[in-house]
């Protein structure tokens, strides 16, 4: 294959920085990437849970630093839709832009899942949260829950959110009733028994109930209804988890379910042999960046190879690390993903992967900690 095979990358999140890197190390020269993205910046979204309690706000990074540290092109536009016929994707600002391969890192639509409360964006925590910390500190709210929807995101921000909470107010000795009403059987189900025992260990020493195998609604201000057994919650205020959407881009094709790509094993769109996708926009349930970066690791090989690098490509093999804030200590927590749910569960108050960051991914972690050696991520 000649050199300068040409990769289009759409996005700006984790799976479009991670792919570009893994690209740079499984192929480099064979390959010329562009990154096509909307936003400016590299938001490090995971540890916006702490910007309403005035902890630290998310490191930020120009996408077009990035770019250049790495060899890539950036185009600042959005995506406007994919060519089913030839090798092209439409910008909104009327581009066109040729591929050889492509991989498709669009996230997810946010929607609230019920009627009523506030459903929390982790793009702007702290504005949506500001004014309830202050009523809580005030004492004018007295009762509090965080709903998760049936249809569950990453679930791990309620717990964070809910063990701040629970912990500032305690600090301003203000009583505070806080209530997690959530499908998971338990918390943090999907890590496994050991995880979600200790995490329900720590919940209840902080006095946070936790309302499991719940499907709620919110048909107004202030009430949660929980089925089955017909249960009602009165709070103050109710926290909500939002549903996640596919992107729903015309060109690009779509599973029976929530609008997600549908991908195989290598991480490639049915239909297509050389578009690919990773992150919260296919239909892996699991929406999460280290999996995201996973994904983006997975498509990866499978484009070097395409463009005649010796890289042999490998399945999709998911596996999950993550942080959990709130605690005395953060919790660091991981598990094997085999049919949905985990397995070899493990927690530690001590990093078990490296670097330990929020996102744990192969190329981006490291580059990243490069960038920040002494930040937190």
């Amino acid at each position: 294959m000649a050199e300068g095979f040409r990769t289009l990358i759409v996005g700006g999140g984790v799976a479009a920085l991670e792919g570009a890197l893994a690209l740079r190390d499984l192929a480099g020269d064979r390959v010329t990437v562009t990154l096509l993205a909307p936003e400016p910046d590299f938001v490090y979204r995971p540890l916006r849970v702490k910007e309403p309690f005035g902890l630290e706000q998310a490191q930020r990074y120009p996408l077009s630093e990035i770019a250049r540290d790495i060899g890539v092109e950036l185009v600042r536009d959005r995506f406007g839709w994919l060519d089913s016929e030839s090798p092209v994707v439409h910008t909104d600002g009327g581009d066109r832009l040729s591929y050889d391969a492509l991989l498709l890192a669009l996230g997810a639509r946010l929607h609230p899942a019920f009627s009523h409360g506030l459903t929390i964006d982790d793009r702007r925590l702290d504005e949506q949260l500001h004014g309830l910390i202050q009523d809580i500190e005030t004492g004018y709210v007295r009762s509090l829950a965080f709903v998760a929807p049936s249809a569950m995101p990453w679930p791990l921000p309620i717990y964070e959110l809910a063990l701040m909470t629970a912990h500032r107010a305690y600090d301003m000795e203000v009583e505070l009733s806080v209530t997690i009403a959530t499908p998971e059987d338990a918390p943090l189900a999907i890590f496994g028994i050991d995880v979600s025992q200790a995490v329900e260990g720590l919940l209840s020493d902080r006095g946070i109930a936790v309302l499991g195998s719940a499907h709620c609604s919110v048909p107004e201000p202030g009430l949660v209804l929980i089925h089955p057994g017909g249960r009602e919650l009165r709070v103050d205020r109710v926290v909500a988890l939002p549903e996640l959407f596919g992107p729903s881009t015309p060109g690009v094709p779509t599973g029976t379910h929530g609008g997600f790509i549908p991908v195989d094993v290598h991480c490639r769109v049915r239909g297509f042999d050389n578009v690919f996708a990773a992150g919260d926009a296919t239909d892996f349930p699991i929406k999460h960046g280290g999996i995201a970066a996973q994904q983006a690791d997975t498509a990866a090989m499978a484009i070097a190879s395409l463009a005649g690098a010796a890289v042999e490509p490998g399945p999709f093999n998911p596996e999950i690390h993550a942080i959990l804030l709130g605690a005395d200590k953060p919790l660091y927590l991981s598990a094997h993903i085999t049919g949905g749910h985990g397995s070899a569960s493990e927690v530690s108050e001590e990093p078990t992967w490296s670097p330990p960051t929020k996102i744990a991914a192969k190329y981006l972690a490291p580059y990243l900690e490069a960038r920040e050696p002494q930040g937190t991520q």
